[in-house]
């Protein structure tokens, strides 16, 4: 074990913050993890071991300091643990006692991790429970913390899964050309769903969660970076760097929501929007190959580059709109819409569109209160109190609930 105490040369100190040795220990687990999976052919097995050593490290490098070769330190302390705990499967002892690192490390591997928690047999909170555990190393209680669910409720998920990869043997392997194209959709609805929850909690205990946005950053920057000719993993990026890009500016000094319309755009992360806007701009001009992620993104960087925001390119947000809509029709995403239709042709024919999905999105609090901010600017208060009062009914995150109160009390 490449071992040190802090203040040695290699190492940083008790200085650095938790989040930052996460990151490290994230980075490099996620190769271990793909590497002893390639190694050893089971997902479990392998699983274990790097859970054990991230565990370790989390432990022992905010006092020891990082080691100057993490990836090195983390696969001692699982090769250790894997001869003494590997001790009924002799094929497994075997290839742990004449492993070295580093390993030649192909540049799929972690890809091919991403792809396996995230197949398609798996129920969709177990791919993420599986991904943020053995991709990111984060442990089971940080995971049920991150989603505020009982720790229990995390293990069954990641047992369950792990037990369905063995018992239905989906391979560990680089998927071929025709079947990249359906898995990679599953991968990229985990990260983002794993975006949305985090930029906006649907929870009653917290408004946003900071981590697990980051989490669904340096998820997309390894499919980036892992699949450079997938332009909608690139779209997906630019998409939450945008969103970011305006975090300082979403809610107030009393954690209340701030509307976009009220936003100080000088809190903005302009540097952030321009990398986010070029990586966007590439994309699009080298694959040409539009997608849903792609024009999401584009939307947000019309708001993001407007300086005002009476100076919004509504007409292009609604064209953009239009086109998402072709590619993937939803409910939700004509409900924005609409929105850009008020900016655009005004409220009335924003809410005539509105009216038509009231039954699809009954049970959907941004759908009341969108409605009633176009009732409201038709002049049709009372109506506007009810809508806002159905969507305080029916949202959980405090911070939505204190603006909707607000509305409802100067209203």
């Amino acid at each position: 074990m490449t071992g040190g105490t802090a203040g040695r040369p290699g190492h940083t100190g008790g200085p650095q913050t938790h989040e930052a040795l996460a990151r490290v220990v994230r980075e490099h687990a996620g190769r271990l993890a793909a590497s002893l999976m390639s190694l050893l052919g089971d997902f479990s097995a392998a699983e274990d071991l790097v859970q054990d050593a991230v565990e370790t490290a989390l432990r022992r490098w905010p006092v020891e300091g990082v080691p100057e070769r993490p990836d090195a330190w983390l696969f001692t302390v699982a090769r250790r643990r894997g001869l003494d705990v590997l001790r009924r499967e002799s094929t497994h002892r075997a290839k742990l006692a004449q492993l070295t690192w580093p390993m030649p490390a192909e540049p799929d591997d972690r890809l091919r991790l991403v792809l396996t928690c995230c197949h398609p047999a798996l129920p969709r909170p177990a791919q993420i429970a599986l991904t943020l555990r053995v991709v990111c190393g984060l442990s089971t209680a940080q995971i049920a913390a991150a989603f505020l669910v009982p720790e229990t409720t995390v293990a069954q998920r990641i047992t369950r899964a792990k037990r369905k990869i063995a018992e239905a043997g989906i391979p560990y392997r680089v998927l071929a050309a025709h079947e990249l194209p359906g898995r990679l959709e599953q991968v990229l609805a985990v990260v983002y769903l794993l975006f949305n929850e985090g930029y906006l909690s649907s929870t009653a205990e917290r408004a946003q969660a900071r981590d697990l946005v980051a989490d669904a950053e340096w998820l997309a920057a390894l499919l980036v970076n892992l699949m450079p000719k997938e332009p909608e993993a690139a779209g997906l990026l630019a998409l939450i760097r945008l969103h970011r890009a305006r975090g300082a500016a979403r809610f107030d000094a009393a954690g209340r929501l701030v509307l976009l319309a009220d936003q100080d755009r000088t809190l903005w992360d302009r540097a952030s929007v321009e990398d986010a806007v070029a990586l966007l701009t590439r994309t699009a001009r080298a694959h040409r190959r539009p997608g849903p992620y792609q024009l999401q993104a584009a939307i947000v960087a019309c708001h993001a580059e407007a300086e005002t925001f009476a100076g919004t390119d509504w007409r292009q947000i609604t064209v953009l709109y239009d086109m998402l809509l072709a590619l993937a029709p939803s409910p939700v995403t004509r409900l924005h819409r609409a929105v850009a239709v008020r900016y655009a042709a005004g409220p009335g024919a924003a809410l005539a569109e509105l009216e038509r999905l009231g039954g699809a999105l009954e049970r959907y609090p941004l759908f009341h209160a969108t409605r009633a901010e176009l009732l409201r600017a038709l002049g049709r208060h009372a109506e506007a109190r009810t809508s806002d009062a159905r969507a305080l009914e029916l949202t959980a995150n405090p911070a939505q609930q204190a603006l909707l109160e607000e509305r409802l009390r100067w209203d």
